[in-house]
């Protein structure tokens, strides 16, 4: 087999014209470079040059093999450049995966900053279910994943690092006229006797509603379960029962329903990122942890209650 290596010694000799000024070029001996190109001529099994003068021109072999040589050295400089451009996060591919209601709120505008200051970067995006995408992001299939996960969860999860971008509360979805709409915020025990309408399917979303309601002394009586936000507030607003929706979930109103804030205690979620723990470090992927913080705090801001 040709020794790459020696091919591009070779082609330095045949570039330069003499063997001297090629181990000039190098930065070795004559010696050593006339060691090289010999030990390529037995591996090629003919000779590769031939002296002319004081210097050296190739034989038709030796011209073949500096072709090569060429179209080696190209693509060794077109990979050097290409592995740069990954490294400094000018290309590469980011695989996310989210859950319905922080797409809007948290992916979107996350993902619109990284086209701006990564444009070279494939982004592949996928609708998951928010209970348990992190088997994906341990295997490397997903470089991050957002998660509900309950109030206070941090740190690393079974090889998974969770990055916390914030904290969304369930608020009181309410029908217009209903005994407590008038009030700005609502104790969640006065929901205690309401029928109530599902809007979570099993898992930890419906867990911090559980939890939240366990804490203030009764059980939730659902007297419909819609597990959809949108679907969930039509029937409040029929007059079915309340509600509680987190501040995410609300990006769409219905015009029949109000919405207060719930006291003693607050119904919380907590949204986390979630990224391999033995991941190599990756500028678009810290730029997009950047960029879902950024929305997070300003969704936070925007996500109003007032009716």
């Amino acid at each position: 087999m040709l020794d790459v290596r020696r091919m591009q010694v070779l082609r330095a000799v045949v570039g330069c014209g003499s063997v001297t000024a090629a181990a000039a070029r190098l930065g070795y001996t004559p010696s050593a470079v006339s060691q090289q190109v010999g030990a390529l001529e037995k591996e090629a099994g003919t000779a590769l040059l031939e002296r002319v003068g004081r210097g050296v021109r190739p034989t038709a072999a030796g011209l073949l093999l500096t072709g090569y040589a060429d179209a080696i050295a190209g693509q060794v400089a077109e990979a050097e450049t290409a592995l740069a451009d990954l490294v400094a996060g000018r290309t590469g591919r980011l695989a996310v995966r989210y859950f319905a209601t922080a797409g809007a709120a948290l992916v979107a505008p996350a993902v619109a900053r990284l086209r701006v200051e990564h444009p070279g970067v494939q982004l592949e995006l996928k609708l998951t279910d928010p209970e348990d995408p992190l088997p994906e992001v341990k295997e490397g299939r997903a470089d991050v994943a957002l998660v509900v996960g309950a109030s206070g969860v941090s740190g690393r999860h079974e090889g998974v690092r969770l990055v916390k971008l914030l904290d969304d509360p369930y608020l009181a979805v309410l029908p217009k006229g209903h005994r407590l709409a008038g009030r700005r915020s609502v104790e969640l025990g006065e929901l205690a006797e309401e029928s109530w309408v599902g809007s979570e399917w099993p898992g930890p979303c419906l867990d911090a509603q559980l939890g939240a309601c366990d804490a203030a002394g009764f059980r939730p009586r659902f007297a419909v379960e819609s597990e959809d936000y949108v679907t969930a507030q039509g029937f409040v607003a029929a007059g079915l029962g309340v509600a509680l929706i987190p501040r995410l979930g609300l990006g769409s109103r219905h015009p029949d329903v109000v919405v207060r804030v719930v006291r003693d205690p607050e119904p919380v979620r907590t949204i986390h990122a979630a990224v391999r723990e033995t991941a190599p470090p990756q500028p678009a992927l810290r730029a997009f942890l950047r960029a879902l913080r950024d929305a997070a705090t300003g969704g936070d801001q925007a996500l109003g209650i007032a009716d």
